[in-house]
């Protein structure tokens, strides 16, 4: 199969290379672009764990800190892997999307021991933190990278939809799904499966496809599962 990868250059070709060791062709059509910005070390006065809802989080984290001790509660496997990398020395794995980290948050601690630091984007929603303040947590807002989107598909991605040589395209947000089907226009997408991390990602996409797969989890694994 010819799969079109929209994440971030660099969690993309991880991916790519998870494909191909499938027997997968993949084409790389970076969506969003992680602009990393230069600033203090956050405030750590009374957190006693980091939420971290992306691995850019966590490389958003390591340019500003050089701190380990704190825990990290990282949403899923490839925001545990950075952190690993980074040499953070206690990470939880909630292995889902903001809601299930929010659930095992509240089982792995209590908001008597400290507040909550969540390091993240600009545009970032309010979710992870609103169901955690629900039940009682603190939780501090870091906003320490922005991420921006492409303006228009690489072109070698945009001949190969256009000649129909893609079969399927990975998509991994509604922002990332929003973003395709606005570069897009013009381009078939009709006989093309959109993989989608969760029934919010398929949600953003305002074009017709030959099929919309939804992941049986919101995490990297159970998405490429849907790749036949």
């Amino acid at each position: 199969m010819h799969v079109l990868v929209t994440r971030p250059l660099e969690d993309g070709e991880e991916i790519a290379a998870r494909l191909a060791e499938m027997g997968h062709t993949t084409l790389l059509a970076p969506l969003l672009r992680p602009q990393f910005e230069d600033g203090p070390e956050p405030d750590f006065t009374g957190v006693q764990a980091i939420l971290a809802s992306s691995a850019n989080g966590i490389r958003a984290l390591v340019r500003r800190t050089a701190r380990r001790d704190i825990p990290i509660f990282a949403v899923g496997p490839q925001t545990t892997q950075e952190a690993q990398a980074a040499g953070f020395t206690t990470i939880r794995n909630a292995d889902g999307d903001a809601r299930l980290l929010a659930q095992t948050t509240a089982q792995w601690t209590t908001p008597d021991k400290g507040a909550l630091l969540h390091v993240c984007g600009a545009q970032a929603p309010g979710t992870l933190a609103a169901l955690l303040e629900s039940v009682g947590f603190t939780v501090r807002r870091a906003v320490l990278y922005r991420v921006d989107a492409a303006s228009s598909l690489p072109e070698d991605a945009r001949q190969a939809l256009a000649a129909g040589r893609v079969d399927a395209a990975l998509f991994f947000s509604p922002r990332s799904a929003q973003v395709f089907c606005e570069l897009a226009q013009g381009l078939p997408t009709e006989k093309l499966i959109a993989l989608c991390i969760s029934p919010a990602t398929a949600k953003g996409l305002s074009r017709t496809f030959a099929q919309v797969r939804i992941a049986a989890a919101p995490n990297q694994a159970a998405l490429l599962a849907l790749i036949a």
